[in-house]
């Protein structure tokens, strides 16, 4: 599978750190040429030399349609052409519903949802032109499947990328791209991290493979969905949570 990777140009959004950092290792190593995109300049550059293998930094808002119409330009400038998105930007600040203003709100979903469809939007043109087209979208459990309190806004717009890609990957079909999503559960991130390690235990506790995933566990889902052997997948997901929504309670998992 992962020679199929081999050469591809492969952007990742929100890169330079945690789950799209991860991502865009395990695309690296396959042999793909990664490019890193955050908001910041010097951190995506900084994540690339850190990732190595080519792959480069540069800055994008996935929030504004024309930042990622320069982006994309600028990637397929430089690799020849964009083969797989990984729209994979996102945030999740917690804000309990009763709290919660309307700013808040709009700052999540302008970056979560309407984030996904800007950077997939820019990259049509270029994916188009590709004969292995992919777009991998970086969901959640949370807000499809699960919720959490604190986080209406992130269920919200991470149910809502599912509810996109399922007619998104209709649309873009006729082009040979594919549009699928990974779900990740809790993994360890530096977000994860800003929880708390009381947090991160009783997390683990409850997930039957008795601990937190790592990043390059979505990495490696996404390199599948990205993949030529994925050719005929498209419009699906693929939950990647160490088995976490399965329990019934944690005394199902006390007497297994």
């Amino acid at each position: 599978m992962s020679q199929s990777l081999k050469g591809r140009s492969v952007l990742v959004t929100g890169s330079s750190k945690g789950i799209g950092k991860g991502i865009a290792r395990v695309f690296a190593g396959a042999g793909a040429k990664v490019a890193v995109l955050a908001r910041h300049a010097d951190q995506a550059e900084a994540a690339a030399k850190e990732i190595g293998h080519g792959a480069f930094g540069l800055s994008g808002d996935v929030t504004l349609l024309a930042s990622m119409e320069a982006a994309m330009k600028t990637v397929a400038g430089k690799n020849g052409g964009i083969d797989v998105l990984c729209a994979n930007a996102g945030i999740f600040p917690p804000a309990r519903l009763e709290d919660m203003t309307s700013e808040q709100w709009d700052e999540v979903i302008d970056t979560n949802l309407k984030g996904t469809f800007h950077a997939i939007k820019a990259a049509i043109p270029y994916l188009k032109k590709s004969d292995q087209g992919r777009i991998v979208i970086t969901s959640s459990i949370t807000g499809p499947i699960t919720g959490f309190p604190g986080w209406t806004h992130y269920g919200a717009s991470k149910a809502g990328q599912l509810g996109f890609m399922r007619t998104a990957c209709i649309e873009l079909a006729k082009y040979g791209i594919t549009v699928n999503a990974v779900m990740p559960g809790n993994i360890v991130t530096e977000g994860l991290a800003g929880m708390g390690e009381e947090y991160q235990k009783s997390m683990a506790a409850s997930v039957p493979l008795k601990r937190l995933g790592s990043v390059e566990d979505i990495g490696y889902a996404a390199l599948y969905f990205a993949s030529k052997e994925a050719g005929y997948v498209t419009g699906q997901t693929i939950i990647v949570d160490g088995g976490q929504i399965l329990p019934e309670s944690l005394d199902a998992l006390a007497q297994a």
